[in-house]
């Protein structure tokens, strides 16, 4: 096909996608004053059924865990196929001397390093309690590995993102999540059922495995991200730091 005909093509397509968009805009509520019946029915049911005080916790690690579940391997999928693509481009990871030239930043950023994990660690441990939640930690803690890349550079940020540490920390999170529905299946109940109970409410062990999923989602989401960002950075980085490129 040739570009004058992709673009008659594409400027009907376009119109039509604007119309359909439009039109569901048009259509949204005023803001600030949703219309979510489904919401309201969470609000009222999701801490005395569930006794997590999180109600989008509860909601999407046990009334719709299942969606989650899939959420879960849709990135996980979008990722390795986008790691496909830029692996063959970091397989030479560079030794190039891209330290910081500021000798203030290392420290600055190594002194955020210990509050960012714990920050990181809060949100997925107590993510059903507080807002948080284990996609939040998850992208928390990728962000903390970032650190090491932005203090000491490129080189010493690969040695502690190898692929052979966050390839298997991807595969856990996300097989982690099953293998709680499968235990509730084992155990007789519906898939993803609640093993434990709801627990009492407000406390750590409130929401019976509801927490379990949180941390499994976490460790998926950051080891993805940190996948993406160790790809990325070798592929389109690590080469104008070697070339000395701008």
């Amino acid at each position: 096909m040739s570009p004058g005909t992709r673009r008659v093509v594409l400027v009907p397509a376009l119109a039509v996608l604007a119309a359909v968009i439009g039109a569901g805009l048009a259509d949204l509520p005023p803001f600030g004053h949703p219309h979510s019946p489904y919401g309201d029915l969470l609000n009222r049911v999701a801490v005395p059924e569930r006794h997590t005080t999180n109600v989008v916790a509860a909601t999407v690690f046990d009334y719709r865990g299942f969606d989650t579940l899939g959420e879960e391997f849709i990135l996980f999928c979008a990722v390795t196929g986008v790691v496909a693509l830029l692996r063959d481009q970091t397989e030479d990871t560079g030794q190039g001397e891209d330290e910081p030239q500021n000798d203030a930043l290392p420290v600055v950023l190594m002194l955020a390093f210990g509050p960012c994990v714990v920050i990181a660690a809060w949100l997925a441990a107590f993510g059903y309690l507080t807002p948080g939640g284990g996609f939040q930690a998850g992208v928390v803690f990728a962000g903390v590995a970032l650190l090491i890349y932005l203090g000491v550079g490129h080189r010493h940020f690969v040695v502690a993102a190898r692929d052979r540490v966050t390839d298997p920390l991807e595969g856990l999170g996300a097989g982690g999540y099953v293998v709680v529905g499968l235990a509730a299946l084992i155990a007789g109940m519906p898939f993803l059922h609640n093993l434990f109970g709801p627990g009492e409410t407000g406390t750590f062990a409130s929401g019976g495995s509801i927490g379990l999923l949180n941390w499994a989602s976490a460790v998926e989401v950051a080891a993805a991200n940190l996948l993406l960002f160790t790809h990325f950075l070798g592929a389109h980085v690590a080469p104008l730091v070697r070339g000395g490129g701008a």
